[in-house]
């Protein structure tokens, strides 16, 4: 007879901030019937992988087990729990349910990639419950920087499992629905939490966090005494901050206008969908550009220093016909995200060249986490009392920090980063087993893997530089001419000051007129031999081994 089991499989978000995807599972050992929460994204970097788009979990050991998943439940909207869902759906092809905003989100994703919408489900929060299999899902409202977010209550056999998903102890969040300590002390009343799989992101934070509600007045005072143009960003799926902006501008007489599409598109799928009433009314860049600088606001995408976006541009001069000017002010209304520091810090001292005011969080007076801080975990732990806790949604130092938080309390847990299978069997955790996970890259349209060796050789490219040789050979395989080459992010001159390629070229014809006949004869002896040359001559010359491409053309004889 079998004995069944339950299992957590985290394959992104468990040792690293972003790319959340969790899997659980209750059945027999390797029969286990499956459940995935969140298929989130993280963004690449020109460091360690230049030109990617976007970065998510491999799907290859659910891809195995398919006919094993039961459905997919997405937590909330931000992209680092739902930017994979379109990506990805194609691979599992299962039912996906979210609630309403998140919903609405998701279909415009599913509609971008021609996938079927009626495969996303609109949920109502709990008592509403899914049945998935031997899985029972309740969504719970909680507070967050985003409407709609909500943590998951999962019921199974072996026990009740609460994930937390992103979430703040607000009882005023201005938008979405507040926390509620009397709804999670009836989850736990109900019945007894076994496991707590909690957000980790903000456990080195000593001081209880604060509400959105307290940024009105700070932000509303800061506007109201500016002199020139106001432009302020925030992450766009902030609509609650996004409101406030605009209450402040309208509230200092001033014009507001939103610029990013993707700032426009949460607030439109958000009113549409009933979670933001009463926001301000806003005019169409074309018209902004008619108002004296005195009398608008801008509120711009681009907070964490992307380069494509509204900040950024407005940084580097026009955008949409909008310029900054001295004596205007830049509100950075977000907190940098780590890693997005230089970015910032280059719109920072652009702004700063223009001679606009930057005004930042540096004080807190400006922005508000949508994380709960220290003691708002310890909080959570009290109010479910779990026998497991398994922290989640941090860096490698948060989960351990965040386990050590619950093992004062008495809690069984266990830091579980990606690929580690944890048994919730029993009343302690344990590692069931590690699986091989790894990360797939979106290359323009193209999903690759990170293992595929597309992102090594842009990297070497671009660290080493390209060179291109190209022969030609008769009949006879004697050289038809001389060979050329072309080089890429490579120095035009040497040491001794003469052009680099013609001496790869005189190289090269040096070896075509010395080498063996075996050696012409053979396109590869002959291929690596030009690129010893190649090599020899760049590392003589300026010291870099390039990458190179060997073209061996022969004429043959009709």
């Amino acid at each position: 007879m079998s004995t069944n089991r339950l299992i957590y499989l985290p394959l992104g978000g468990a040792g690293e901030i972003g790319m959340n995807a969790y899997v659980y599972g209750y059945g027999p050992e390797d029969r286990e019937r499956l459940i995935v929460v969140d298929l989130g994204v993280t963004f690449g970097d020109m460091e360690s992988s230049p030109g990617i788009d976007l970065i998510m979990a491999d799907m290859r050991w659910l891809v195995e087990r398919a006919d094993r998943i039961e459905a997919i439940f997405i937590t909330h909207a931000h992209e680092d729990h739902i930017g994979a869902l379109g990506h990805l759906w194609p691979m599992l092809q299962k039912r996906v349910y979210a609630r309403r905003f998140t919903a609405a989100i998701g279909r415009l994703k599913f509609e971008e990639q021609g996938h079927p919408l009626e495969m996303i489900q609109t949920v109502e929060p709990r008592p509403a419950v899914i049945e998935a299999g031997p899985f029972k899902v309740q969504f719970v409202p909680v507070a967050h920087s985003i409407p709609e977010s909500s943590a998951l209550v999962i019921d199974t056999p072996a026990g009740r499992i609460v994930h937390s998903g992103d979430f703040k102890l607000d009882a005023s969040p201005i938008v979405g629905e507040p926390w509620s300590e009397e709804t999670f002390r009836q989850i736990a009343a109900e019945r007894p939490v076994k496991v707590l799989m909690c957000d980790s992101t903000n456990v080195f934070t000593p001081h209880p966090g604060r509400s959105e509600a307290t940024l009105a007045d700070p932000i509303h005072g800061l506007i109201a005494n500016a002199g020139g143009m106001v432009v302020a960003t925030t992450f766009a799926s902030n609509v609650a901050r996004l409101k406030t902006l605009a209450e402040a501008g309208r509230a200092a007489g001033r014009t507001v206008c939103l610029l990013g599409r993707a700032m426009q598109r949460m607030v439109k799928v958000a009113g549409e969908t009933g979670v933001l009433t009463g926001f301000p009314p806003t005019v169409p860049v074309e018209q902004a550009a008619e108002i004296s600088r005195q009398n608008l606001m801008l509120i711009v995408t681009g907070s964490q220093g992307e380069r494509r976006a509204a900040t950024a541009q407005l940084s580097r001069g026009k955008y949409l016909g909008m310029e900054m000017k001295e004596g205007d002010m830049f509100l950075f209304s977000s907190k940098t995200i780590p890693g997005n520091e230089r970015g910032v810090l280059r719109i920072w001292n652009a702004l700063s060249e223009m001679g606009v005011d930057v005004v930042d969080d540096t004080n807190g007076r400006y922005h508000v986490s949508g994380h709960a801080n220290r003691p708002d975990l310890e909080k959570m732990h009290e109010v479910l009392q779990p026998k497991i806790l398994i922290p989640m949604h941090g860096e490698h130092r948060h989960l351990r920090e965040h386990a050590k938080l619950g093992a004062a309390r008495g809690i069984a847990t266990e830091v579980a980063t990606n690929g580690m299978m944890i048994d919730l069997t029993g009343d302690v955790p344990e590692v069931a087993e590690y699986i091989d996970t790894g990360r797939v890259y979106l290359d323009g349209s193209t999903l690759i893997g990170a293992m595929d060796g597309v992102v090594r050789d842009r990297i070497r490219m671009a660290l080493n530089g390209h060179a291109v040789a190209t022969v030609i050979l008769d009949e006879q395989d004697e050289p038809l001419g001389e060979a050329w080459v072309e080089l890429m992010g490579l120095p035009t001159a040497g040491k001794r000051g003469t052009a680099l390629a013609e001496m790869m070229e005189a190289g090269v014809n040096d070896l075509l007129a010395t080498a063996p006949v075996k050696v012409l004869r053979d396109d590869d002896k002959l291929e690596e031999a030009i690129r010893r040359v190649l090599r020899q001559v760049a590392i003589e010359e300026i010291g870099k081994k390039p990458e190179t491409t060997i073209i061996v053309s022969r004429l043959i004889e009709e």
